[in-house]
C-alpha cells in the first residue's frame, strides 16, 4: 500500500472483509474476557477503558461510514477530520452494551457499502487534511488497521491479571 495508513502495521495478511466482519464479536468476546469489574478501568495508564474503546469504535464507525460514502458520491473529496480526545468527553455516560450493539449495526451497514463498492472503486480519490491523498480502498485498509490496533490493546489487558 502507497497511502500513509498510521494503522498499517496492524494489518496481518487476512483479507479485509474478514477483519472488518469479525471484529464485533472479537471486541465484544474481548470485552466479555476482562469481565465486568473492568470494563470502565482504563487498560493501561493514560489509556481508555474497554467500555470507551467500544464508544470510540461505535463512533468512528459514523465518522468512517461518512467518510466512505462522500469519497464515493464527490469527486476529489476532501474528509473531515475529528478530535477523538473531545468526542470521547462523553463517554464517561455511555452504555457498553448500547456501544457494542451501535458499533455492531453500523459495521453492519458499513460493510454493504464497502462489499458493493469494492473493489470497482478501490482507487476513488480523496483527500484527508492530515493524511494527504487517500482511496476509497486505502480507507478501507485504515479501518481494518484502527480496529486490529484496538482488539490488540484489549487483547493485551486481558493477558494482564487484574491488579489487587
Amino acid at each position: 500500500m502507497s497511502e500513509r495508513n498510521p494503522y498499517g502495521k496492524f494489518l496481518d495478511g487476512r483479507p479485509l472483509d474478514v477483519i472488518l466482519s469479525t471484529t464485533p464479536s472479537a471486541l465484544a468476546q474481548a470485552i466479555k474476557s476482562l469481565g465486568p469489574e473492568r470494563v470502565r478501568e482504563p487498560i493501561a495508564p493514560g489509556k481508555w477503558s474497554p467500555t470507551q474503546i467500544a464508544c470510540h469504535l461505535a463512533d468512528c464507525e459514523v465518522a468512517f461510514g461518512f467518510r466512505l460514502r462522500q469519497t464515493l458520491a464527490e469527486d476529489n473529496h476532501t474528509v473531515q477530520p475529528f478530535d477523538q480526545d473531545k468526542w470521547a468527553a462523553s463517554y464517561s455516560g455511555m452504555s457498553l452494551a448500547q456501544a457494542l450493539v451501535t458499533f455492531a449495526a453500523l459495521r453492519n451497514w458499513n460493510l454493504m457499502l464497502i462489499r458493493s463498492a469494492l473493489p470497482a472503486n478501490a482507487d476513488k480519490k480523496a483527500t484527508h487534511p492530515e493524511r494527504g491523498d487517500q482511496t476509497f480502498g486505502g480507507m478501507v485498509e485504515l479501518i481494518a488497521g484502527h480496529d486490529l490496533n484496538h482488539l490488540s490493546q484489549l487483547q493485551k489487558a486481558v493477558a494482564q491479571p487484574k491488579e489487587p
